[in-house]
C-alpha cells in the first residue's frame, strides 16, 4: 500500500500561521495521502480543512489536541476521527476557550505590574481566529517592541517559572480521554518523550488511552524506538506527525517532515470502527 500521512498539524485557528486550506495545499505538495488537523482545544478549522481536502483529493482526518494539566505536568492528548460536531465536545471546548481568555488576561495583569502595558486587543489581533494562548501574548510583546523574538518573550516573561507565567487550567487526563472516546474518536498521547511523560503511559492506558505518537520532529530514532516498544507492550496504536505550526513560531515549516506509513492510518480507522480510506 502506497501513501503516507502527517497526523499532527496546526492552523491559524489555534497557534499556527497557515489557514486550513494552506495546510491542505502544502500537504498535497509534500506528496502526502492523508493529513490530520489537530488544533489546540478547538475544532473550528475543520470545515475549511474538509472542503479544501475534498477539492485536492487528500484524505482529511478530523482531530484536536487537548490540553491536560495534572500536578504541574503538561500532557497533550490528540483525538483522531472524532465526531467534531458532538455537543458535549463542543461545549467542553467552548468552556476551555473562555478559560484561555481569562488566563491571557491574568498574564497581561502580571506584565502591567512590571510596567509592561499590553492591551488585550493586541493579543486578540495576534490570535486572529485562533484560541488565545501564550504564543499570542508573545506576539503582542514583539509587536510592541518589548522583545525581539518569541523565544525572548518566553525566556523573560511567559515560560513556566517566569514572572508573567500563569498556570493553565486544562482537562484532567481522564476527562480528555473520555471526551475523545465519547465523541467516537481515538485518544493518542502526543510526543511522550519530548513532553517527558512516557512513564505516564501505563496509567493513561488504564484510563482508555489508545495510541502513542512515536514519530515526531522532536523525537530522535532512539526516542521513536522507545515509544514503539511502549506501544507494543501496552497494545497501543502508533501514530506520527510533524507538529507543524507553520511560520508562527519563527520556525521553518515542518509539514511533511514526518511521513507515517499508510498501515498506521488503516489501523487508526479500524480502531475508530470506520471504513478505511484510500491513499491520496
Amino acid at each position: 500500500m502506497t501513501g503516507a500521512a502527517d497526523l499532527h498539524l496546526h492552523s491559524h485557528y489555534s497557534d499556527g500561521s497557515f489557514s486550513p486550506a494552506e495546510v491542505v495545499r502544502r500537504a498535497k505538495a509534500a506528496g502526502l495521502g492523508a493529513a490530520a488537523l489537530t488544533d489546540h482545544d478547538t475544532v473550528d478549522g475543520l470545515p475549511e480543512f474538509f472542503a479544501a481536502a475534498a477539492a485536492a483529493g487528500l484524505t482529511a482526518i478530523p482531530g484536536v489536541e487537548l490540553s491536560v494539566d495534572e500536578e504541574d505536568r503538561e500532557i497533550h492528548l490528540l483525538g483522531y476521527l472524532i465526531r467534531w460536531e458532538d455537543a458535549a465536545l463542543r461545549e467542553a471546548l467552548t468552556r476551555f476557550a473562555a478559560e484561555r481568555r481569562a488566563r491571557a488576561a491574568a498574564m497581561l495583569s502580571r506584565l502591567q505590574a512590571m510596567g509592561v502595558r499590553i492591551p488585550m486587543r493586541a493579543v486578540e489581533a495576534a490570535a486572529g481566529k485562533g484560541t488565545l494562548g501564550r504564543p499570542h501574548v508573545a506576539a503582542a510583546l514583539m509587536e510592541a517592541g518589548v522583545v525581539r523574538s518569541m523565544q525572548e518573550a518566553f525566556d523573560r516573561y511567559l515560560a513556566r517559572g517566569k514572572p508573567a507565567y500563569v498556570p493553565r487550567t486544562g482537562f484532567t487526563a481522564a476527562e480528555a480521554i473520555a471526551l475523545v472516546r465519547e465523541a467516537g474518536g481515538v485518544p493518542v498521547l502526543a510526543h511522550p518523550v519530548r513532553s517527558g511523560v512516557l512513564g505516564e503511559v501505563p496509567r493513561l492506558a488504564a484510563l482508555g488511552l489508545m495510541g502513542l505518537e512515536a514519530y515526531h520532529t522532536g523525537h530522535d530514532a532512539a526516542d521513536t524506538l522507545a515509544v514503539c516498544r511502549m506501544a507494543e507492550e501496552h497494545r497501543l496504536l502508533v501514530t506520527g506527525g510533524s507538529d507543524c505550526h507553520g511560520e508562527f513560531k519563527g520556525e521553518t515549516p515542518l509539514l511533511g517532515r514526518v511521513r507515517l506509513p499508510w498501515e498506521h492510518v488503516l489501523r487508526l480507522y479500524a480502531a475508530a470502527g470506520q471504513p478505511p480510506p484510500s491513499p491520496g
